[in-house]
């Protein structure tokens, strides 16, 4: 058995990629349109498997974009994306300063969670041995629910 990717069904790809290619750091493999069937599926992989992504074509997120438009419930009784990062501090901050809120920031210099526009939770995990707390990581409170 193999972990090929995760589908997560979107509202609003362009919103969509935003949020995971420019913001979390993703990258675009590749994407399919299926005129008939009214939809598109974009595959992500988080950088250092892209390489993996294409010989592999695992492990990446999947894109589920409808082309009517439809109403999605349970984003949060869907669980989370996991990802391996190298500076959790950094990447929270260029996540921040790019309008995403930090539903539990990284207090604990180890985890943080945040949401995709569709409101997909999503866990950051530092990558080795958790950091040294700092601030304003170190005493910022939880936001909303992740």
């Amino acid at each position: 058995m193999q972990y090929l990717h995760t589908m997560v069904r979107v509202t609003d790809l362009d919103a969509s990629l935003d949020f995971y290619c420019n913001r979390l750091g993703l990258v675009e493999v590749r994407r399919y349109d299926n005129e008939k069937g009214r939809f598109t599926l974009v595959f992500l992989a988080a950088p250092d498997d892209v390489e993996r992504a294409h010989r592999d074509k695992a492990p990446m997120l999947e894109l589920t974009w409808n082309w009517d438009p439809e109403t999605y419930t349970g984003g949060r009784n869907f669980g989370h994306l996991a990802y391996r990062v190298e500076n959790i501090y950094d990447l929270c901050r260029k996540l921040m300063d790019a309008g995403v809120t930090i539903n539990r920031p990284p207090r604990d210099g180890h985890m943080a969670f945040i949401r995709s526009p569709d409101g997909i939770s999503i866990e950051l995990l530092q990558a080795g041995d958790p950091l040294l707390p700092e601030e304003p990581w170190a005493s910022m409170e939880n936001t909303g629910t992740w």
